[in-house]
């Protein structure tokens, strides 16, 4: 008798986050796509999923529509054969007889254009916020946080006042995969945080708040942190004030922050390490924006033959 795939969910996801030390989000993503495979093949027994099956479950995955009737992105299709790939080899691992992890093949896909803000865009953005409320202090001391270290929006947002290190200017962050790594930030940031703290009227633990600085009754102030979405409209927001016509979010800075760094004569290893990219591959989507710097560079250095 076979194995049927929903009684094996709960044991993989606690796989994820003993034995993997994978994310909460990235758990939560998985059981999400595993449980829609279940769906679709009426929860079948691990022992009898195939190529063919995979197959028919990829075709699946192209038709099916979301609440509001959206087709699944091929980016979004492909995260659901990653997290399968990572079923089977837990299923495996765990004796099961089933198919192997190696058999299930990624599609190509396309990465997205990146974009960044340039220096004058980045200085246009800053003088659209204001200095003359608690608001805009704190949202001085974002932007430039964001600017000055590549964090990621959600690393940002879970930032603790203890956490962060005014004095050396520099901290540790859990990013991705549960990975700690060094964040650098300059004075000018450094100064803005400090004036924005300094402006705080209460000692809630989260860094940037929500609730303009005041005490509140729950005293863990976990409710008035600023999440990640409030952090990417106001950044848009500002975006529009400026008069920026791109698409501008958290990501953006991050974006810029690297592209700068390597603009600027920074080697590729060092921005994977700042950036705390696992895989050299994913810092390489930079490299085609640097290429007419590179273009530059070589004009300006290069000795050409003379008399040829």
């Amino acid at each position: 008798m076979g194995h049927y795939t929903s009684e094996l969910i709960t044991p993989f996801l606690e796989y994820l986050e003993i034995e993997q030390n994978r994310a909460a989000k990235t758990s939560e993503n998985y059981q999400l796509y595993i449980n829609r495979l279940v769906e679709f093949g009426n929860d079948p027994y691990i022992e009898t999923i195939d190529d063919e099956f995979v197959r028919k479950w990829r075709m699946w995955l192209s038709r099916f529509q979301g609440s509001h009737g959206e087709l699944l992105s091929a980016t979004t299709r492909s995260y659901h054969l990653i997290a399968l790939r990572s079923f089977l080899r837990f299923c495996t691992k765990r004796g099961f007889e089933t198919l192997a992890p190696s058999n299930i093949e990624l599609p190509r896909v396309k990465r997205k254009q990146v974009s960044f803000l340039s220096h004058d865009e980045m200085e246009r953005l800053f003088a659209a916020i204001p200095s003359d409320s608690i608001g805009g202090l704190r949202d001085r001391a974002i932007v430039a946080l964001l600017y000055s270290s590549g964090l990621r929006v959600s690393e940002l947002s879970n930032l603790d006042r203890t956490h962060i290190n005014l004095d050396r200017g520099e901290f540790s962050v859990r990013g991705k995969g549960q990975k700690d790594r060094t964040v650098y930030i300059d004075s000018g940031a450094t100064q803005l945080i400090k004036n924005y703290l300094a402006a705080r009227k209460d000692n809630l633990p989260p860094l940037f708040s929500s609730n303009g600085g005041y005490q509140t009754v729950d005293q863990s102030g976990d409710f008035k942190r600023l999440t990640p979405r409030s952090i990417q409209r106001l950044i848009s927001n500002y975006a529009l004030l400026a008069g920026i016509t791109k698409h501008v979010s958290p990501h953006t800075l991050r974006h810029s922050f690297a592209t700068g760094l390597l603009m600027n004569g920074a080697d590729i290893r060092s921005v994977q390490t700042l950036l705390g990219h696992s895989d050299i591959s994913t810092t390489q989507i930079y490299t085609h924006i640097t290429d007419p710097h590179l273009k530059e560079v070589h004009k300006k250095f290069h000795k050409g033959i003379t008399g040829a």
